[in-house]
């Protein structure tokens, strides 16, 4: 099957005054009709540029998409004209955005913005819109939807706007869902219904490309799993696979300090120090400094992609060895 989105040899840099630098650094990676994908790593290491270079959201100056392909259903995003764009913005591929405060406009009704999406692409009479968009409202579990449909973003609790963005990235039931931490202003209960609807919504063929720095989601949500450390993909792997036989130490770091179901003693391990500045990146492997593996060759070279099979890579010296 060919795959709804290509990511291909994909780099994002950022001019500032102090530097110049990579914030995505030759990503690759494909989500296939009704996949759920996750992308998951820390803070600072890419995964909203990635999500926002697919739309073509980097703001320009100072961000420049500098390489690569963004291939969506075999079209190259990346050289396709601005109205080409917003025809595919919220019809074919939507985004649930990290930050509802700052995506939903303060000065407009939640219902204007719903139904102004809906007419943007479908030919539907004004009150049609209005009554799809209050019953995507319901479908998020938003207490009172017909009364909040005229209320505006500051009136709202910032999880009652994270739902309002999360119906407007879905009411017009597009091919791809970017989802961008969709649910970490929303309790444990809404996020569970939030996830029933991607789940329906997937068995229906929409795919969901899913960032989160939450293991626990990933494990919940996803078919895959791309790992990201500082601009880089380092593993990739089905979720099964990447929580049995993690083969990347950052995998293996990030798994050992995620919380588990069965209470015991065993303090978690964290992983010493922090995602480093991309001012700041070292040279070679960039985990090098905080991998309790580390030696010669990674500070020198950029390690190379490993196959383990069924769809299984990761980036690392160690399996490379002998």
């Amino acid at each position: 099957m060919e795959p709804l989105l290509q990511v291909k040899g994909l780099s994002v840099s950022f001019t500032t005054d102090e530097a110049a630098f990579r914030a995505v650094d030759d990503v690759s990676f494909q989500v296939s009709v009704g996949e759920i994908v996750g992308l998951v790593g820390e803070s600072g290491c890419g995964k909203s540029v990635t999500a926002l270079s697919v739309l073509r959201l980097i703001p320009s100056p100072p961000g420049k998409i500098e390489s690569g392909q963004i291939l969506f259903k075999g079209e190259d995003l990346l050289k396709v004209d601005v109205s080409r764009m917003q025809n595919l913005r919220g019809k074919e591929i939507s985004m649930i955005f990290q930050e509802p405060m700052s995506a939903l406009s303060p000065l407009h009704r939640i219902g204007n913005q719903l139904v102004e999406a809906i007419s943007l692409h479908r030919a539907l009479s004004k009150k049609e819109a209005w009554n799809l968009a209050e019953s995507y409202l319901k479908k998020v579990s938003l207490p009172d939807a017909g009364q909040k449909m005229f209320a505006y973003p500051y009136q709202l609790s910032g999880g009652m706007q994270q739902r309002v963005m999360i119906a407007m990235a879905l009411l017009l039931e597009p091919d791809l869902v970017i989802a961008d931490e969709p649910t970490t202003a929303l309790d444990v209960t809404v996020q569970a219904q939030i996830f029933e609807l991607l789940q329906k919504m997937r068995k229906e063929h929409t795919a969901v490309f899913l960032i989160t720095h939450d293991m626990g989601v990933i494990w919940e949500m996803c078919d895959r799993v791309i790992v990201m450390y500082a601009a880089r993909v380092v593993e990739e792997a089905r979720r099964d696979t990447l929580f049995q036989s993690p083969a990347h130490p950052y995998t293996q770091g990030l798994l050992a300090s995620s919380p588990k179901p069965v209470r015991n003693k065993t303090r978690l391990k964290a992983i010493p120090g922090q995602v480093p500045s991309p001012i700041h990146y070292l040279p070679g492997c960039r985990f090098r400094d905080r991998c309790a593996h580390a030696h010669g060759r990674c500070e020198r070279e950029i390690p190379e992609w490993v196959d383990l099979g069924d769809g299984h890579r990761a980036a690392c010296f160690l399996l490379s060895r002998g």
